[in-house]
């Protein structure tokens, strides 16, 4: 050690803050730079325990300053090793102003003095104050954090009439696809002598409409062809394949000896329609003379008979895939059941009973419930019953198509 330096000055004269505290944390000694940051006398700190010197703020609750610190002291005097501390908030209390707390951010080091027996005689704590430097970083940041809000303002703006202009686009799409839908559709009639219910449900979005149709023809006797499909897809494209398979069906059913020729015509013809692959279709002979039900199905929902005494018939016995499905013509199946005076046919596309991540077995459960409750009715209020109970109160994310007839 150098001879002739006068180390007590030197601690005194040093530039930056500094500290000496006894093993206990009772303050030693602190130099001029701290005695000026501290803003108190030097007899108001010699001889007293650190934190009762500096304490927290009782007013927050969330104050942490001297906690950290002591840790910090403590883990100087467990390892005999300097101990930096990170960045922290350690609020002081106003010079002359007691009860009044100033936030402050300070950088510091607590280093121990081992004496000749090798123990800790004292701790060093050489802390520096960065709170103008904190407040700038958080100005800048602040700065920064304004500047991004108004980019992100800006931008969801242009967004906002981004979609603004798409909804008005859809909007408008979705009034032509639905003239369209109205103009290919038949009109509620009698067919002969016979008068069916028919409804027509578009989907809530604004494309998701179009895909649905019906399709009822008088044939020769007292009989009737009823046709139902769905096609895979929506909007205007899905619109025109809709016309196109509903026109061919309904001729098929003025021609065919039955509702699977029927069907294996139309299969052949969606061959060649570009979007009608996957379709779906039901066809159906009502004949009045026989009592009798025709059916054969593509890959379609199946049709429901209400009998009489409130029980329902699922006519499933003639499925078979979706038009186009096979690579290959093959004979579609074709079933027969029997109807007395009173049964009502329900036919309807699958918006009406399939819900998202649910087995459509609970879809046909509630169907026939409802059916069940609404024997008595007649198919006008019959079929607006169903729509009632079945589609979901915000309209459904998918077409529904009905026809009820009572048989």
């Amino acid at each position: 050690m150098p001879a002739g330096i006068d180390y007590e000055a030197v601690f005194r004269a040093l530039p930056g803050a500094a500290m000496l505290l006894t093993p206990d944390l009772v303050i030693a000694d602190v130099n001029e730079a701290h005695l000026r940051l501290s803003g108190r006398p030097r007899n108001g700190q010699i001889g007293r325990p650190l934190f009762e010197v500096f304490p927290d703020n009782p007013a927050d609750p969330h104050a942490s300053g001297a906690r950290g610190l002591e840790a910090s002291l403590r883990r100087a005097l467990a390892t005999r090793a300097p101990d930096s501390m990170p960045l922290h908030r350690y609020d002081v209390q106003a010079p002359g102003r007691p009860g009044v707390y100033e936030e402050r951010y300070w950088s510091a080091v607590n280093a121990p003095v081992i004496g000749p027996d090798g123990e800790v005689q004292l701790l060093v704590h050489r802390v520096e104050e960065v709170t103008e430097l904190v407040r700038a970083r958080r100005a800048e940041a602040g700065a920064e954090r304004e500047q991004m809000e108004a980019q992100l303002y800006s931008r969801a703006r242009e967004l906002q009439e981004i979609n603004e202009r798409l909804r008005r686009a859809q909007a408008r799409e979705r009034e032509v696809v639905l003239a369209l839908q109205e103009a290919m559709l038949p009109a509620p009639r009698p067919v002969g002598h016979h008068r069916a219910a028919v409804r027509y449900r578009p989907a809530i979005g604004a494309l998701n409409v179009c895909g649905d149709w019906y399709e009822l023809t008088d044939l020769p006797g007292d009989r009737m062809a009823v046709g139902v499909g769905d096609v895979v897809g929506h909007g205007l494209d899905a619109a025109g394949v809709m016309g196109q398979l509903r026109s061919a069906l309904g001729a098929a059913a003025l021609v065919a000896p039955g509702p699977a020729r029927a069907l294996e015509t139309l299969g052949l013809y969606a061959r060649s329609v570009d979007g009608a692959e996957s379709a779906t279709a039901v066809q159906l002979t009502v004949d009045w003379t026989t009592c009798t039900v025709t059916y054969s199905s593509a890959g379609h929902p199946p049709p429901a008979l209400l009998h009489s005494d409130g029980t329902v018939e699922f006519l499933d016995r003639a499925t078979d895939p979706p038009l186009g499905a096979r690579p290959e013509h093959v004979p579609r199946p074709e079933a027969r059941t029997p109807f007395t005076e009173g049964t009502v046919l329900v036919v309807y596309t699958d918006g009406l009973i399939e819900r998202r991540r649910e087995d459509i077995d609970v879809g046909l459960g509630r169907l026939s419930d409802s059916l069940t409750r609404h024997r008595g009715a007649d198919a006008e209020t019959l079929a607006d019953a169903l729509l009632a109970e079945l589609l979901p109160p915000g309209g459904a994310t998918d077409d529904t198509a009905l026809v009820v007839i009572r048989l």
